[in-house]
């Protein structure tokens, strides 16, 4: 509640655009009035309660302080002065260092950075975010020969977090797929995490257990774009605060009785699926997700 509290309050000696404002009052009421938290208060509520414990927070990548698809607004604007006000920087006197930086179209170059950062300071969650999930295309050596395989070549363990957005969303080549097979056939021998989260608590967990546990591992996030303002990817405040991450999502929808058949999907697809099942009214189909 306290860092709900810090990341949707606006310091009142500064003015903010009406866009802002209203934003961040949505968010206050997401969280202390509907109870239905999107995938933003999901994803800063993560870094914000990390931050309180004591861990940093260092994200990086092509348009990192706003959200590629406009949703993170981590680095605020005052309307008159243009200085930048990160709330995430004021949750409490002891906290960690959070630091956020827009940079270079250089994928290459600054996943090596931060995957050189994230192995010197395992206390840091360190993540870079691909403006769209294809544009890691352009880091893929760091990606085969670092990330993948240097627990296994030189017994380094490293917890660099990649957030690929990813659609099919028709926005052209190289803006349309984070290629979700690739980094599947990357996968041996515990090697790395790979997720394709379908609710905003999930991500929550997710980013939170990649600090707490007690080994670093590669986390690969597929981001969404449709459900980042979907009505239906929503999660309450207990999903947070009592829940845990779950690898798997039964289907709570339908009785069990009645199933004759089983669908497994992730991401986007669920939503999709679960719109047709009811279009059509059908009440044999179960959809389980793979998250």
């Amino acid at each position: 509640t306290k860092v709900a509290n810090k990341i949707t309050s606006l310091p009142s000696d500064h003015k903010f655009l009406r866009k802002i404002e209203k934003l961040v009052n949505d968010r206050k009421r997401m969280f202390f009035e509907s109870n239905k938290l999107d995938w933003a208060m999901g994803e800063l509520l993560a870094y914000g309660s990390l931050l309180k414990e004591g861990y940093n927070v260092r994200i990086s990548g092509q348009d990192v302080e706003r959200g590629t698809f406009s949703h993170r607004h981590a680095v605020l604007k005052a309307e008159d002065s243009e200085e930048e006000i990160v709330l995430l920087k004021n949750i409490s006197k002891d906290q960690g260092n959070f630091n956020i930086y827009n940079s270079s179209l250089s994928e290459y170059g600054v996943m090596g950075y931060e995957y050189g950062y994230a192995l010197t300071s395992p206390k840091t969650l360190c993540i870079w975010e691909a403006q769209f999930g294809d544009f890691a295309n352009g880091a893929q050596i760091i990606i085969d020969q670092y990330l993948s395989a240097a627990e296994d070549k030189w017994k380094l363990q490293n917890g660099l977090v990649l957030l690929l957005p990813h659609g099919y969303e028709g926005q052209g080549a190289e803006h349309s797929s984070a290629r979700i097979e690739r980094y599947l056939q990357l996968c041996a021998k515990d090697n790395m995490f790979v997720a394709n989260c379908t609710t905003p608590a999930n991500l929550f967990h997710l980013l939170r257990r990649q600090m707490k546990g007690n080994f670093r591992k590669p986390l690969i996030v597929f981001t969404p774009k449709s459900l980042l303002r979907h009505p239906m990817a929503v999660s309450s405040v207990e999903d947070l605060t009592e829940g845990i991450f779950q690898r798997v999502i039964p289907d709570t929808e339908i009785d069990k009785k009645q199933v004759k058949k089983l669908v497994f999907c992730s991401g986007k697809f669920y939503f999709d699926l679960v719109d047709a099942r009811a279009k059509k009214n059908i009440r044999d189909v179960a959809i389980v997700r793979i998250e």
